[in-house]
């Protein structure tokens, strides 16, 4: 694994994780009115969206950061009056288990890294809040939900858009059957990566071992999410086809992907995801009676959205804050979260299809979602 090697060694290098027998509950108490966050990793999402999202924050305090960097610490320390015993590097980290300040765990990272800092906080007998993808493998999710499932801490995945209102506005139609029975939905997610050169680390999901995957990992799966919450079912089967128009760049991870997926109530689905142009970034979904959709869809803000001849009224939110506190609802009040583990499961279940209807060229039913033990 010498990319992974790279990126945490220019990171700081990452040492062997000392091994913590499962806790049974979670230091951090429920009872809190803001719960303690760390955010390991601090790259482009923790600087620019999550951090100033806990100023907005009802239940969620920034209290703690993990990073391998030799300079960001000391910066987020004074920007965020952070107390110096809450800043971990990759070699300590497992010592945050002996941190009351620290309740919650909100893992940034390349997507490879994620299932083992989930299980190293579940260890360390903290709740785990995970970036989407949940991870590179359907077998790598089962593991993480089983590590949480036995320290008794609470795991959510990062789909901001379960708490965005406009798209809460769609599901309320399609569950309503507003326009009539829902039919087809069209979804797609794209935009232009940047020509990152070897040593940047933004160059990591050009990189299959630090990624997992391309378009389809990083942004497909936000036009898959609409098709599974709009439905509300599964899908039982995709076909799709992958498409490079530069086949140097995108060696490693998919560029173009267009899938279809049937569902079981005789929904249809047509999706796309792209590294390589922009332009697509919306939902529309078909009722027998009329359509109603996003577009902008995915957008952090200034999403825009239709029901037949008129415009969804929403309030713009901070998505991050929104998601946040409503993981944190679901701890203080020991309940399950909607966007918990097996919602991460669900959607890797559909990718790994996705990828070998990709490698074999035929339609691939999506594999049923069991445990690993």
């Amino acid at each position: 694994m010498p990319n992974r090697r790279k990126f945490v060694s220019s990171a700081a290098t990452l040492a062997a994780a000392a091994q913590l027998g499962p806790r049974l509950f979670a230091q951090g108490s429920s009872t809190k009115d803001r719960l303690g966050f760390a955010l390991v990793g601090l790259g482009r999402l923790s600087t620019d969206q999550l951090a100033p999202a806990f100023e907005k924050s009802d239940r969620c305090r920034l209290v703690g950061i993990v990073s391998g960097s030799e300079t960001k610490p000391e910066e987020w320390k004074k920007k965020y009056d952070l107390d110096s015993k809450n800043i971990y590097n990759y070699r300590n980290f497992d010592q945050i288990a002996d941190n009351p300040d620290i309740d919650v765990v909100y893992v940034v990272l390349p997507n490879a890294m994620h299932e083992e800092f989930v299980v190293r906080s579940a260890k360390a007998g903290k709740h785990v809040y995970c970036e989407k993808p949940m991870s590179v493998s359907a077998q790598e999710c089962r593991q993480m939900i089983d590590a949480c499932d036995g320290a008794k801490v609470h795991l959510g995945v990062g789909y901001r858009c379960q708490f965005e209102p406009h798209h809460l506005e769609c599901m309320r139609l399609a569950r309503e059957k507003t326009f009539g029975e829902l039919r087809h939905i069209e979804a797609g997610f794209g935009f232009p990566i940047g020509d990152y050169p070897v040593g940047d680390l933004r160059r990591w999901r050009l990189e299959h071992e630090l990624a997992g995957g391309g378009a389809l990992m990083d942004v497909g799966i936000y036009a898959l999410q609409a098709c599974r919450y709009l439905t509300g079912e599964e899908p039982r089967s995709v076909l799709a086809r992958e498409i490079k128009t530069d086949p140097v760049k995108f060696a490693e991870v998919d560029e173009t992907i267009l899938w279809s997926m049937d569902f079981p109530g005789g929904v249809v689905a047509s999706c796309s995801t792209t590294y390589g142009f922009g332009g697509i970034n919306k939902f529309t979904a078909t009722a027998t009676k009329g359509q109603f959709g996003l577009d902008p869809a995915y957008s952090y803000g200034g999403i825009k959205g239709f029901a037949g001849d008129r415009p969804i009224e929403a309030p713009e939110i901070d998505q991050f804050a929104k998601e946040m506190d409503a993981f944190a609802k679901a701890i203080q009040e020991d309940k399950r979260s909607k966007v918990a583990g097996e919602e991460g499961l669900r959607d890797q279940l559909v990718i790994d299809a996705i990828y070998e209807s990709v490698r074999t060229g035929r339609r691939v039913d999506v594999a049923p979602q069991q445990r690993s033990s």
